[in-house]
């Protein structure tokens, strides 16, 4: 299957501006699932108006939040799909750079040492690009996800040791929970990263933070992990953006990768609960657009 790239431009351009405006539909249950739970009468107000905020921001064809974050787009490519690999590169950081300009939103990226904005939400390095490959057939996925500052400043790794065992794990994730409080604008999902090296840690902690809820670790040590990591969070009090009560988080996602003898990496990355992305699919019946 031969990819247009003039599509791939349109779509990134696309997916951008759908991901700042609509929620996806397990998000917006997971916000069901917590505002049946709360038990805090002020966790219970707090999370009503986030809701409302959902809803408003659909009805109005408006952003859900006006950070419109660093762009990383996910891309996924199957077999037998050919395409010049530079080219693709371009069509989407042309197609961000159009979500920007041709949609009235905040570009939120600067260069490091002189904060200059640009006014188009690219610069040196980004948009983020993340290959993989997959099996299927015929077939390129891009996803796109807008990564607030708020969701990306609570970030953090430990270099731990095999003799600190599983508990250093634990006990790592819940004091990154408490530390980052409110900051995060929770109920957030807290991603969490196992093994690798330093660098691949804190890329499978972003991995884990922005998947979707309700999909578990495929690796069956990981998604012990989620379980019990998931209960014990909403039991730290933190709650709705950081003014108590139980809905801390949607949900502890993790995701694993072997690591040297002599290493025991973890590391966290939290998603807001305005958890945004969206989707274009290629396959050769066309381009369709889902989270």
């Amino acid at each position: 299957m031969k990819i247009d790239l003039k599509q791939v431009e349109d779509a990134s351009k696309e997916i951008y501006i759908r991901a700042l405006k609509r929620l996806p539909p397990d998000i917006k249950q997971g916000f069901s699932r917590l505002d049946k739970a709360e038990t805090d009468a002020t966790g219970k107000s707090v999370l009503g108006t986030m809701i409302r905020n959902i809803r408003v921001a659909e009805d109005t064809d408006n952003l859900l939040c006006q950070d419109t974050g660093i762009p990383i787009y996910n891309v996924v490519i199957g077999r037998g799909v050919e395409f010049d690999g530079y080219a693709l590169k371009q069509a989407i950081i042309k197609g961000c750079e159009r979500a920007t300009k041709e949609h009235p939103f905040r570009s939120s990226v600067v260069h490091p040492v002189t904060r200059e904005n640009a006014q188009t939400s690219c610069g040196r390095q980004i948009p983020v690009i993340n290959v993989e490959f997959s099996a299927a057939p015929d077939t390129l996925s891009i996803e796109m996800i807008p990564k607030g500052s708020g969701s990306e400043n609570n970030s953090w790794l430990k270099m731990a040791i095999p003799a600190d065992g599983i508990d250093a794990i634990k006990t790592f994730v819940i004091d990154c929970v408490l530390d980052a409080g409110g900051k995060t604008c929770p109920p957030t999902i807290v991603g969490v990263g196992v093994g690798g090296t330093a660098d691949l840690c804190v890329h499978l902690s972003k991995v884990a933070a922005t998947r979707a809820l309700g999909t578990q670790c495929d690796d069956p040590e990981g998604a012990k992990l989620e379980v019990e990591l998931s209960a014990v969070v909403n039991q730290l009090g933190v709650g709705a953006q950081g003014l108590g009560g139980d809905s801390t988080a949607f949900a502890v996602h993790v995701e694993t990768a072997a690591t040297h003898i002599t290493l025991n990496p973890v590391a966290v990355n939290m998603q807001c609960h305005s958890a945004r992305r969206a989707r274009a699919t290629f396959t050769p019946q066309g381009v369709s657009y889902g989270y």
